[in-house]
């Protein structure tokens, strides 16, 4: 009751709270105060709470979400210290460990491959020399089109092998089948045909970007094949019986 006894001033209870509200009534001096119980109440400071003016300074719904998920970032970390050796150091270690050896994997593997979604014909057009498919590839390079490069500069290597007739003419030949063939007549470069036949696959079915280093890589192997001479099946056999036709000579 205020001092000059005209008005009687109370406090709304608010929602959850145990305690009766009192209501600000006009009362004379001499009547006894009047208070209303707590359902009641609570349901009008509810009601007067949900008011926008109490409500415009509050944070938005993202900002909401953010704090919740930094909440959450903050227990999990939290607990993932608590577990760890060390407390958070030993978790911050850990975790450099963890990035240094994805690192040191990454730059030794490189971009992982994915593996070819298809085994279609080196060649999936009209037949062209293995001139015509140099002089395309040497275009597409001018240009910094190294897909295309990488390709008919493959196609050139396995033309130009069909040409000299170190390659049987195959429709459908793969390049992974071609440079398999065509290593058993130059085994010298079995290694960098099958290389070349696996930059073929990656620009051509594994979604791979060539670089100008494999194109290079490229064009040189093809000019190591130009001069390369094949190994002849027939030769093995003359090579073994000159061997052994010269042990037999020494013993007698």
């Amino acid at each position: 009751m205020s001092p000059s006894g005209g008005v009687l001033t109370g406090v709304l209870a608010l929602p959850g709270s145990g305690t009766a509200a009192v209501l600000a009534l006009p009362r004379s001096a001499d009547e006894p105060p009047v208070t209303i119980p707590r359902d009641p109440a609570r349901d009008a400071a509810r009601r007067e709470l949900s008011k926008r003016m109490y409500h415009e300074d509050d944070p938005s719904w993202f900002q909401r979400a953010l704090d919740a998920f930094w909440e959450w970032l903050d227990k999990l970390f939290s607990a993932a210290s608590g577990a760890t050796p060390g407390g958070a150091l030993g978790l911050i270690v850990i975790a450099l460990a963890a990035a240094a050896l994805i690192g040191a994997l990454w730059w030794r593997l490189g971009t992982p491959r994915r593996g070819p979604t298809s085994a279609a014909p080196l060649f999936d057009d009209r037949p062209r020399s293995a001139a015509e498919h140099r002089a395309a590839a040497e275009s597409h390079a001018a240009q910094s089109h190294w897909n295309q490069a990488v390709q008919e500069r493959m196609r050139a290597v396995v033309r130009s092998l069909e040409e000299r007739a170190l390659l049987e003419p195959r429709p459908g030949r793969t390049a992974d089948e071609a440079a398999a063939e065509a290593g058993r007549t130059l085994p010298s470069h079995t290694d960098r045909l099958s290389a070349a036949a696996r930059d073929f696959d990656d620009v051509t079915y594994g979604g791979r970007t060539a670089t100008p280093q494999a194109y290079q890589r490229l064009t040189e192997l093809d000019r190591d094949v130009e001069r390369t001479k094949p190994v002849l099946a027939s030769s093995a056999p003359s090579t073994q019986s000159t061997a052994h036709g010269t042990r037999q000579g020494a013993a007698e």
